[in-house]
């Protein structure tokens, strides 16, 4: 569930900044009485250099209270910057993996952490371009920011296959880079060709090789304790309820094949 858009940012510094949505709110009062609710945050900017938004982290703190979520997480990117004002570019932007990034974002994570109690994680992003030398590869970058910070992992197979799609590179040795005991969560989603890439756009089943690749990592994240399907909601009415319940019934299936129920004891 992306928390940013069940709230009304009036931007920073106002008060109160977040209005609650009213029809989001109560949806998710009574989705929380059956279920837990686990935010993925789109709005944080982790990697922003010029400022860390702390009111931000403030108002998931109040969600916390509020839903008691089991963990939340956000992404390894940045949207926001400082060229003259502050601009807001509405794209998960990708971080220069150095140590720079990997000194800033380790405290930021360690401050998250302690402001509310549960595990944090960042999900990999997407690249569309080639980045200059870097002193990791994002694997290696999240091995080292767990061990620096506690920071855990929403693993996007979707996003590893579109980087590999586009740059002809192996999704299995790719993930293998990663700190698969640290993976909480694991991302599905579909994708279209566009302008000669292809994009993570959200928008349709998921292909099968992403289902492949989630048979393949299931059973090596010790942790892993949940697979969300992502879906833009202005899709759904092209894909559809019975293409989606197929998506969800594979994903049931994978679950069910790697991490079964623990048997109950004999009454």
């Amino acid at each position: 569930m992306v928390p940013d858009v069940v709230w009304l940012d009036q931007g920073p510094g106002e008060r109160p900044r977040y209005l609650p949505e009213p029809e989001g709110t109560a949806f998710l009062e009574q989705v929380a009485r059956e279920r837990p609710v686990v935010p993925h945050g789109i709005g944080l900017s982790i990697g922003s250099a010029h400022r860390f938004d702390r009111e931000h982290v403030e108002q998931m703190a109040r969600w916390h209270e509020w839903l008691r979520f089991p963990w939340h997480s956000d992404h390894l990117s940045f949207h926001l910057a400082e060229p003259a004002g502050e601009w807001n570019v509405n794209l998960t932007l990708p971080l220069p993996l150095d140590e720079e990034t990997l000194e800033l974002v380790s405290s930021r994570v360690a401050e998250v952490r302690r402001r509310i109690g549960v595990p944090f994680l960042l999900e990999n992003n997407v690249y569309y371009f080639a980045p200059p030398a870097q002193d990791y590869d994002e694997g290696a970058f999240f091995h080292e920011l767990a061990r620096r910070s506690g920071c855990g992992l929403l693993l996007d197979l979707h996003n590893v296959y579109v980087n590999c799609r586009n740059s002809g590179g192996d999704p299995r040795r790719e993930i293998d880079r990663y700190p698969l005991d640290s993976v909480v969560e694991l991302h599905v989603a579909g994708g279209m060709e566009f302008g000669g890439f292809y994009l993570d756009a959200h928008s349709g089943p998921s292909p099968r090789a992403v289902f492949d690749l989630l048979d393949w990592v299931l059973p090596r994240c010790p942790r892993v304790a949940a697979v969300t399907f992502e879906l833009f909601g202005t899709w759904y009415g092209v894909v559809g309820a019975e293409r989606l319940r197929r998506q969800l019934g594979r994903m049931k299936e994978a679950w069910a094949r790697h991490r079964p129920a623990p048997a109950r004891a004999a009454s």
